[in-house]
Order: structure tokens, then C-alpha cells, then sequence
């Protein structure tokens, strides 16, 4: 019920054939455009701060412009973009008449914007563009992202003698990107020089001999010191003013991405459906990216899947094998070491054996969910819930009623209906809850805000007997439980429920998120608040100081590993931190029984079988970086 702040979301077409044939076969030369602007909309839900897009048009002479880029905020903001981009488009410029026509290009690239930072503004948000007069080291970038070391990153650049303009993970992933293609475009005119090439020759042979793959490696990985060189979780995407595209995706599988190629075009987002939806596909067409692997296409439009970062990845976690990375639907094929291919006979090449983390987050709340699998694993959430949800009400459904709350907890909600009317075939259903109106962000003043909070949600009046009725809310997740607090515990109460049980597809979120997920602060945390309230009320001071000493210990480790904070935990049970987690955000007033009851991690486990990333609830961080955050926050 908490509001949580999406990841953002990305989208990316290359057309494989000149405009004039999707013209001819689709009646538009917008074909890629309009494409893109659905892809975006069908993921609405993973960004509504900013939306930008860019394009890059090839085979455009000296003195026209090759390169677009528009962007826009706020909630209508990508209809504002593409409404601006079709103006253009339908407008060329007066002044150029024989110029490229604004957003009519072969390459696009679009992103919805969620901050995770708190940093807002228009110049925060993607695609970022880096200009050049060459071609080849024009760079626009945009990214589902969030880096947990940008201040090592950052010093390796000033150490190089560059100077960022802003401090964010975005931009200096740009310039250290840039840079790197900078490199790949000089060491290519060298090659061009000493073939005894010159002037416009000289160009060509540069914008023909880029490997992108040879800049992303250069960017991402430290040879030296065989390790990564960003820590968090990602998913890069970026076009450059010489035709080439790629997507990368980090080498913990965090952040996901998905594709699709035939022999017209080459697809890339952030959820399955969307591809299907768009492009009208079935589910075996679309692949994922696998971790740590990049889909590139030449401005020859060659396509190829290149394992960029491939390494072992040390863990004392869940291993996962290379084959079971390998998509079950997959029927192309290619290796890291073979030469680019058509798209019709592209398989992911299998990385190699390291820890992956994919984001269950993902499958919990974040991506919409009508994925084929992500549909059935909240069904499974729902249903591995019946147990403690058929003891928390000492089995009498004959005076429960069942309703949910908001939508993406439906799914799961519909899996806990099945599996309880396989035993109890007349149990009672009821949309008891609805939100009614959007919270404004105009009003900020502490006690007029919360009297509005207090009427977001409404209720239906009669759907239960007062006194009588027992009432089982399923949710998908309880974060910091403000809204539970200030809005619907309150409401609830309003139909004198003779209990109220509070469900959560996911388990205790105990730890906060440092890869993209606005949850970055542990105190903000419920389940930490219980947590230390426990320590207080029980006297556990001496547990708390050695937790935090131990946490100061491991933090001046090079790369710590450890995570002290799970034995602060350990010392309760979850039930004992559900209780706690009610008498903490019980309103004042409100007398009638409240449970929590929550997921448990061998439940979550078994719904989501292939997405292991669980730090959220576990403390078990995919990388270092993550942890020496948290470890920072106990620091202070």
C-alpha cells in the first residue's frame, strides 16, 4: 500500500531495412516512431516523472543534423514528447530544406524516468547526449539504472582529467562511456591513417569499424583487477551518431531487459509483454538479455549478442547455473567469438558460471503483470499465503470476507482465492477498497496532508457485517506503512470488522535497496522500526551496540562481505516483528484486532523459483557496493 517510486523503463528500435520499404509495407515512414511510442505507454507504469526519446537518422550529409532528442516532465510526459516529435517531423525546418527530417531516422531510443535519488529536473532526465563533429563519438545514453560506487567511478574520470559538469550516476556513466568511445574512434582513424586513407574516407572508415563491444568492455570491466567496474544494478542502452545501437545488461541479471529480432527490425525493453503487445508476437519470440551480456547492432546493421562480462562471480548464496539462465523458449543461436549474424539466427550464447540476482521486486510489484510468468508467480505468492492466512482467522471463513488492495496485489490475490475454494468451495469475495482520488503534491502541510491521506481510499459500506465478520486484505508489499497508518487502517475500521488481517505477497522488507528501487534509507524501514522498538522494550542494548561495532569493522574491510545487521533480526521471530510492526502503526483510536500476516522467504523462493535477488528481505546483497551502503547508514 506504500507508494514505492517504479525503476525506470527503456525502449529501443533499429530498423534493418531503409525507411522507404516500411513505407511501402505499413503505409508510414513513422512505422519505428509510432512503435516506439506504444512501447513507452505499455510501460507507463515504470516511469511518470519524465519520458525522452532520441533518434538518429543515417547517411546524412555534412551540415544537417543526424541526431534528435526531445524531452518533457511530469505525468503527461509522453504525450507531450511525441506530440512534439511529430510536429517537428511534420515540420522540417524552413531553414533547411534539404536537411534530415526531425525524428525520421533508422535508430530510437526512449526512457521513463523514476527518480530514486530525489534529484528532479529536466537535466536529470534520459537520454543524455554527448555532441561531437565526428560522427562516431556522438553518444546518447539512457538506462534503467542505479550505481552504488559512482564516487569511485567519478574519481577515476577526474583522475583521467576529465571534469563532469554534474555529480550522478547518469552523466558521469556518459562521459565514462564517451570516453571510451572517443578511444575506439581515435584508434580507428590511426588504423585509417596508416592504410593511407584521407579526408571524407577517413570518416567512413571510422563510422564502418566501431566495436562497441570493444567500448563496453573497456567501460565496464577493470582487467586488471578482474572485477566490474560499476557496482549496482543496470540496464544501458545507447546510439551513436554513426549508426551503432547496444543494449547492456549487469552482470548480476539485477535489472532486466528484454528483446526481440527478425529480419525488419531489432527491439529491446524492460518487460516482456510489452514487445508481445507491440510487435504481436508470441511469447517464444522474445528473449532475455542475459547477465552481463550486450545486444549490438553495426551501422551495417549486423546484429550480434556479445558476452561482455564474463567472469566468476564469488557467492556464498544461491549459485545459479549457466543452463538455467539459458531462456526456455530460445531457438537462435549464436557464440560470443562468431561473426555477426542475421537476426534470424540469434541465440543467447550461455554466460559464464557466476551468482546472478535477478530482482524479485520485479515480479513482486514492479513489472505489469501480464508477463505469462510473472502472472502465475504473484498467483503462487497468493496461494502460498492460505496456511497462516486460514490461522490467523482460526479457520472461520464462513465469517471472512477476502478483498485486496491496490491492483497489482490482485493477481496474487486471485492465486490466494483458488487455493482457498479448493478447500472452502463458498468463501465470501468483496472489493471492500478502492483508491478515490489522487494525493496532490501541492499540499505539503503536515496536518492538511494527512487529513487528505486519510480519504485517498474509500470503502464499500455493507460489505461486511460489523462485529460479526472477520476482514483478510491481501497486499503486495509493506515497506514503510505510512499509508497503512495515516489512510487505510483507519477506513477499514470504519465497517467494524470483528478482526482485520493485513496480508503481504512479499516477505518483511527488512533491508533497504541501493540498485533503482526508492527504499534507500533502513530507518525509513517498518520492519527496522519494529526491530529496534523490540531491542528498546527488551533491553537488548548490548546486542545493538555489538551489531553496530561489528558493522564498523566489516565497512573498513576493502570489500566487505559480511552483513551483521541479520543478527540484530535473528533475535526475533518474525510473528514477534509482525506484532510489533501493528502496534507501531495502529492509529490512535482504532481498538479492533490487527495481524500482519507476511510471506515467508521458502514461500517466496518457491513462487519465484529463477529471480534470487531477495536482499530486500534476506540482507544477502549481489554485490559489495550494496552492502558497504548499508553498512554506512549503521556507521552514522
Amino acid at each position: 500500500m506504500d507508494s514505492l517510486k517504479h525503476e525506470c523503463g527503456i525502449a529501443m528500435i533499429r530498423l534493418l531495412k531503409p525507411l522507404s520499404y516500411f513505407e511501402q509495407k505499413y503505409g508510414t515512414q513513422r512505422y519505428a516512431l509510432n512503435k516506439l511510442y506504444l512501447m513507452m505507454e505499455k510501460q507507463h507504469n515504470r516511469g511518470q516523472e519524465g519520458a525522452g526519446i532520441a533518434c538518429v537518422k543515417l547517411g546524412a550529409q555534412p551540415g544537417h543534423e543526424y541526431m534528435f532528442r526531445q524531452k518533457a516532465e511530469g505525468k503527461n510526459a509522453i504525450t507531450a514528447v511525441f506530440d512534439s516529435a511529430h510536429r517537428q517531423a511534420s515540420h522540417p525546418d524552413p531553414d533547411d530544406p534539404q536537411g534530415s527530417i526531425p525524428f525520421l531516422g533508422e535508430l530510437y531510443m526512449g526512457h521513463l524516468r523514476y527518480s530514486t535519488t530525489g534529484k528532479g529536473g529536466l537535466k536529470y532526465v534520459h537520454p543524455f547526449l554527448r555532441r561531437n563533429n565526428w560522427r562516431a563519438k556522438n553518444l546518447c545514453l539512457c538506462g534503467n539504472f542505479n550505481m552504488t560506487n559512482v564516487h569511485e567511478i567519478f574519481e577515476r574520470i577526474t583522475n583521467q582529467g576529465q571534469c563532469p559538469r554534474i555529480y550522478s550516476d547518469s552523466y558521469i556513466m556518459l562521459e565514462w562511456i564517451g570516453h571510451r568511445l572517443d578511444r575506439e574512434s581515435e584508434r580507428n582513424y590511426q588504423a585509417a591513417v596508416d592504410k593511407g586513407l584521407d579526408g571524407k574516407d577517413i570518416t567512413d572508415y571510422i563510422d564502418k569499424h566501431m566495436d562497441m563491444a570493444n567500448v563496453l568492455t573497456t567501460s565496464t570491466f577493470d582487467k586488471a583487477a578482474q572485477k566490474p567496474i560499476f557496482d549496482g544494478g543496470y540496464v544501458l542502452c545507447g546510439i551513436t551518431g554513426s549508426g551503432e545501437l547496444f543494449t547492456m545488461r549487469d552482470p548480476w541479471g539485477i535489472r532486466p531487459a528484454f528483446y526481440y529480432a527478425d529480419d525488419e527490425i531489432v527491439a529491446v525493453a524492460s518487460e516482456r509483454p510489452v514487445l508481445q503487445t507491440t510487435f504481436d508476437l508470441a511469447l517464444e519470440q522474445v528473449q532475455e538479455l542475459q547477465p552481463g551480456q550486450a545486444l549490438l547492432v553495426d551501422a551495417s546493421a549486423k546484429v550480434r549478442l556479445q558476452q561482455i562480462i564474463q567472469f566468476p562471480i564469488p557467492s556464498s548464496r544461491l549459485q545459479i547455473s549457466p543452463s538455467s539462465l539459458q531462456s526456455p523458449h530460445s531457438d537462435l543461436h549464436t557464440s560470443p567469438s562468431s561473426s555477426p549474424t542475421s537476426p534470424s539466427s540469434l541465440q543467447s550464447p550461455q554466460p559464464a558460471f557466476q551468482s546472478v540476482k535477478p530482482c524479485s521486486f520485479e515480479r513482486i510489484y514492479f513489472s505489469r503483470g501480464n508477463d505469462s510468468d510473472i502472472y502465475q508467480e504473484r498467483k503462487a505468492l497468493g496461494r502460498n499465503l492460505v496456511p497462516n492466512i486460514l490461522k490467523a482467522i482460526d479457520c472461520d471463513v464462513e465469517h471472512t470476507v477476502f478483498s485486496f488492495i491496490p491492483n497489482t496485489a490482485e493477481v496474487a490475490y486471485l492465486g490466494m482465492l483458488e487455493a482457498l475454494r479448493d478447500q472452502f468451495p463458498d468463501i465470501r469475495s468483496e472489493k471492500v477498497i478502492s483508491k478515490d482520488i489522487k494525493l496532490r503534491t501541492f499540499i505539503t502541510e503536515g496536518g492538511a496532508r494527512n487529513d487528505l491521506a486519510a480519504h485517498v481510499y474509500d470503502i464499500t459500506y455493507g460489505s461486511l457485517r460489523p462485529y460479526v465478520d472477520n476482514l483478510v486484505i491481501i497486499d503486495d508489499s509493506i515497506v514503510r506503512g505510512t499509508t497503512l497508518r495515516e489512510s487505510i487502517i483507519r477506513i477499514l475500521d470504519r465497517l467494524h470488522p470483528k478482526k482485520l488481517v493485513i496480508v503481504s505477497s512479499a516477505p518483511q522488507i527488512r533491508y533497504p535497496d541501493f540498485y533503482g528501487i526508492d527504499m534507500s534509507r533502513i530507518d525509513d524501514l517498518i520492519a527496522y522500526q519494529a526491530c529496534l522498538s523490540l531491542v528498546n522494550k527488551r533491553g537488548l542494548h548490548d546486542l545493538h551496540t555489538t551489531v553496530n561495532l561489528r558493522c564498523k569493522e566489516e565497512l573498513a574491510q576493502k570489500e566487505p562481505s559480511d552483513n551483521p545487521v541479520r543478527e540484530l533480526y535473528a533475535a526475533f521471530t518474525p510473528e514477534e516483528l509482525s506484532e510489533e510492526m501493528v502496534n507501531l502503526l495502529r492509529p490512535q483510536g482504532v481498538d479492533i484486532p490487527i495481524q500482519f500476516v507476511f510471506q515467508s522467504i521458502e514461500g517466496l523462493h518457491q513462487a519465484i523459483p529463477n529471480h534470487a535477488g531477495d536482499w530486500y528481505f534476506t540482507g544477502h546483497y549481489p554485490t559489495s557496493g550494496g552492502l558497504k551502503l548499508l553498512l554506512e547508514q549503521m556507521d552514522k
